[in-house]
């Protein structure tokens, strides 16, 4: 079903900010340590199916080697963003009541964390879309989506029937149109002699690209896996869903990038010198002992 509104004039949204995108663990019932799975790799030191507690998991939902994720072999969960969608399942969906407490409710509340985590990170992304298009349909447009999402996430029932691929189709028609117009503006300017290999889904993994400018670039998907972009400027960028594992960002400026997230930085590595958004911040590890 189209999740679209016929009175975009008087659209609202309650996100009207990030705030309530950001994780809350204390508020959560530990839903992406037990609704999630992976495997064992370089991320993670042992195999958990989904659906299953993570052995580091303590009786009262908090991890028994949170200070020392990245050391033990767990990187992958100093990595991982849900959007702030675990205390909303946990405290609105599911109110305040834990898996734990409730176990037939275990398999509703896991398939809606992954449900609700996609849904936040659409309104993660719509959210910057309302402050950086120029057109004012386009915005009344993202915050009709926005307030559709919420709405959508009314009961955990809804959630669990909700037509995702038709959400997903329609926001990225939005952000797509916004990333366009961005871009566009960057490249106005005279700064048009881009590399022909940044493009949407482009590999450019290891590639070193020190101190180029790649304004209004399209890195969209991109695999920017240990890429060099030290000193590099990528002011109207749009970097959703790009792979930033590993890339060296030191001293780049994306501050004025598209659709960067927390997790994107949090697999990066940078440094003080490395401008950011002012709703995203530096993680920990760019400034310890790796």
């Amino acid at each position: 079903m189209p999740f679209t509104s016929n009175d975009s004039t008087t659209s609202s949204s309650p996100v009207l900010t990030r705030e309530s995108l950001r994780p809350d663990c204390g508020n959560c019932f530990a839903l992406c340590c037990t609704a999630l799975g992976f495997s064992r790799s370089t991320d993670f030191a042992i195999d958990k199916p989904a659906g299953t507690p993570c052995q580091n998991l303590d009786s009262d939902f908090s991890c028994t080697i949170h200070d020392s994720l990245r050391p033990r072999g767990f990187r992958g969960c100093t990595v991982f963003d849900c959007f702030g969608a675990g205390q909303n399942v946990s405290q609105n969906l599911f109110h305040g009541i834990s898996w734990k407490a409730e176990p037939e409710t275990t398999k509703d509340m896991f398939g809606a964390f992954k449900v609700v985590r996609q849904l936040h990170e659409m309104l993660w992304y719509l959210t910057e879309a309302t402050t950086r298009t120029f057109d004012p349909n386009t915005s009344n447009q993202a915050n009709d989506l926005r307030t559709a999402i919420e709405t959508a996430m009314d009961d955990p029932q809804q959630v669990l029937a909700l037509d995702l691929g038709e959400m997903h189709t329609q926001v990225r028609s939005v952000l797509m149109g916004v990333s366009e117009e961005v871009r566009s503006s960057y490249l106005a300017t005279g700064d048009d002699h881009l590399d022909a290999a940044l493009v949407p889904g482009a590999d450019l993994m290891g590639k070193e690209m020190i101190s180029q400018s790649l304004c209004g670039a399209d890195l969209r998907g991109a695999y920017l896996i240990a890429t060099d972009l030290r000193g590099c400027d990528l002011s109207g960028a749009d970097l959703l869903g790009a792979d930033l594992r590993d890339a060296r960002l030191e001293g780049a400026d994306l501050s004025k990038a598209l659709y960067l997230t927390q997790a994107q930085l949090n697999a990066a590595q940078g440094d003080a010198r490395t401008l950011l958004p002012s709703d995203l911040e530096s993680p920990p590890h760019w400034f310890n002992n790796r």
